[in-house]
């Protein structure tokens, strides 16, 4: 018995020299793409609760352009104008770049990191007197905060958009066709509960990707057989790779 079809947990990759085409070709797999869990907007409605004026803040936090979309997106349904001396910080200067979308592009009031969030510790303590609004989703690292507090900054999160459990089992109704189940997040596990409440794992083989999603695969009471990254392998890609090869040798044995 092989390893013969994978369901990966993500959307399908938009260039072919995706590692997972690859990782296919090499062994014969059939590889199905699904993501388990998407992004919505909190309402107007849901933004009112967290009584939360935009225009009290003199710089906003900007961590992805998922949060760049969103804090716009309610600006315009509140129809708060946010002023020209609004101040932007950014983790990245692609995402820097993104605020072009919404904004005329000034560097004068447009400060970026180069990705990390140490990066961000010169940056924000050469503003420290202002007061920051942290767009952020429901579910999200803390790393940025932390930071934050640790630098003793004036600063408010707030939820503006939520990851949410997408509807899988309308377009797979049994999982069992599939071999490996690989996981990327936290939220990941909890829409497999979501969209199949019974599931059982049996003989399934499930990988999951970073610490936080090997913790939500164990207190969710199932088994973890593949965990990336390690050191022998620093993506998802080289663990299946790795652990299919051993696999496929040990069954051919038998």
């Amino acid at each position: 018995m092989k390893i013969k079809k994978i369901l990966v947990s993500q959307p399908k990759p938009t260039t072919e020299k995706s590692p997972y085409f690859d990782l296919a070709e090499e062994f014969g797999l059939k590889l199905e793409f699904k993501s388990f869990i998407k992004v919505e907007g909190v309402t107007a409605k849901e933004f009112r609760q967290e009584r939360i004026n935009i225009l009290d803040f003199t710089g906003i936090v900007f961590t992805s352009r998922t949060a760049i979309d969103h804090f716009f997106r309610i600006c315009t349904e509140m129809r708060v104008t946010v002023p020209d001396t609004m101040k932007y910080f950014c983790i990245s200067e692609a995402i820097a770049f993104y605020l072009q979308k919404y904004i005329v592009y000034r560097k004068r009031k447009i400060f970026y990191g180069d990705k990390k969030v140490e990066d961000m510790t010169k940056i924000l303590l050469k503003h420290k007197t202002e007061n920051f609004l942290v767009p952020v989703s429901d579910v999200h690292k803390e790393n940025i905060p932390a930071l934050m507090d640790e630098l003793h900054l004036m600063y408010t999160k707030s939820i503006f958009y939520k990851t949410v459990s997408s509807d899988v089992a309308a377009e797979i109704p049994d999982l069992k066709e599939f071999d490996i189940l690989a996981f990327y997040t936290p939220a990941g596990i909890k829409s497999l509960f979501y969209n199949y409440p019974n599931f059982e794992q049996g003989t399934t083989i499930i990988a999951a990707f970073g610490e936080a999603t090997a913790e939500a695969v164990e207190e969710a009471g199932l088994r973890l057989d593949i965990k990336a990254p390690t050191e022998k392998a620093p993506s998802m890609t080289m663990a299946l790779e790795q652990f299919i090869r051993a696999y496929n040798k040990e069954n051919k044995a038998k």
